[in-house]
């Protein structure tokens, strides 16, 4: 059988000495453009350096409660539920782990922050949302457009009136911040010690971000969490107030039903009727208003239980961290990155023209 003769593709070890060799005498014989190169990019490293701004980062760290703790207070109310009293609200897990930093980043809680108001340089109050518009010069570019020259966001504004452009401005907005600026995390699992951190070009708005950020989500805390102990309390108290008009009228009802039996001949019982039946009414009321009383009071606790939700450990003190690009990393860098993309460059070239 007649073996078939094959290429031998194996690169030896000389070969590749050749070739690094004949690369070091290329780059050596073209010293003189790779400096100039890495002048030109160290020259334009320093530049960069100065038209880059600085980035500022406002750290916020808060604690969450939890419900399952509280001391006295807590077995307390675990007593109460053993007798068969409910007085439990709260909203469910919703704002644990990561479920919390979901809601930190949701569009709908970075939106309303957006449309909370600050002071201005000024003196007067504005959104958020018109500070990040003046910061990345949007107003400068939309003078010649009518589609956005008139569009503003005034602090507090109602989401509902918004116009679809306004719409499409804040998702921008909201899709930049979350993208990069906002960071949420729990470091711990075990501790709920949530931090956030807002980084911007504007070391104010960063700090009042993330101080607004914190605000909004614990407002929505609140009305979530004692959503049902309130709804609980509000109906006892009108049953309560309902229950002690009725016990005021019955009161009212024996004093009149004695007046008209006064002296009356104790041998005609019917017409003390309607004083027997009122004073029924009165013994029964106020066995109801006893109860509505104690339910209201431990009701008030729940709701006082629910409240206090996130407290601030660490807020944003000015001056901020602040991370710049060096004028000397700049040059550093620019000139490294100048000097080997044209190295690169005449290796490639060579490669190139023996392969043609």
């Amino acid at each position: 059988m007649t073996k078939i003769p094959t290429e031998n593709n194996e690169v030896s070890l000389k070969e590749i000495i050749d070739t690094c060799k004949e690369w070091y005498t290329l780059l050596i014989s073209k010293w003189k453009v790779i400096v100039l190169s890495g002048l030109i990019g160290a020259t334009l490293g320093l530049a960069y350096s100065f038209t880059k701004k600085p980035i500022y980062t406002a750290s916020l760290s808060f604690a969450l409660e939890d419900n399952k703790s509280g001391g006295g207070l807590g077995s307390a109310l675990g007593l109460a539920s053993s007798l068969g009293l409910d007085i439990n609200g709260g909203g469910g897990s919703i704002f644990s782990g990561t479920n919390l930093a979901e809601l930190l980043k949701s569009r709908s809680m970075v939106e309303q922050t957006l449309l909370m108001p600050v002071p201005a340089s000024n003196g007067k109050m504005i959104s958020l949302a018109e500070l990040y518009i003046k910061n990345s010069g949007w107003r400068e570019k939309w003078k010649d457009d009518p589609k956005y020259a008139s569009v503003l966001f005034l602090p507090n504004s109602n989401r509902k009136h918004f116009t679809r452009v306004h719409d499409s401005i804040l998702g921008v907005m909201y899709k930049n911040l979350s993208k990069s600026a906002l960071t949420v995390e729990q470091k711990d699992k075990k501790i709920a010690i949530v931090t956030i951190d807002m980084k911007s070009g504007d070391e104010l708005f960063s700090k009042y971000f993330a101080e607004a950020l914190a605000r909004k989500v614990s407002d929505f805390y609140i009305s979530t969490k004692s959503k049902k102990a309130r709804m609980n309390m509000e109906i006892l108290e009108r049953q309560t107030d309902s229950i002690r008009r009725e016990l005021n009228a019955a009161i009212t009802g024996v004093a009149v039903a004695n007046d008209n039996t006064f002296s009356l001949n104790p041998a005609l019982n019917v017409r003390r009727t309607p004083s027997v039946r009122k004073q029924v009414d009165v013994q029964a009321n106020t066995a109801i208003l006893t109860e509505l009383v104690k339910q209201t009071e431990l009701a008030k606790v729940t709701l006082r239980r629910e409240t206090p939700l996130i407290q601030v450990i660490d807020s944003p003190i000015l001056p901020l961290d602040k991370k710049s690009f060096g004028k000397i990393k700049g040059i550093i860098l620019g000139g490294f990155l100048g000097g080997f993309l044209s190295s690169l460059f005449l290796i490639i070239r060579l490669v190139f023209k023996h392969l043609v």
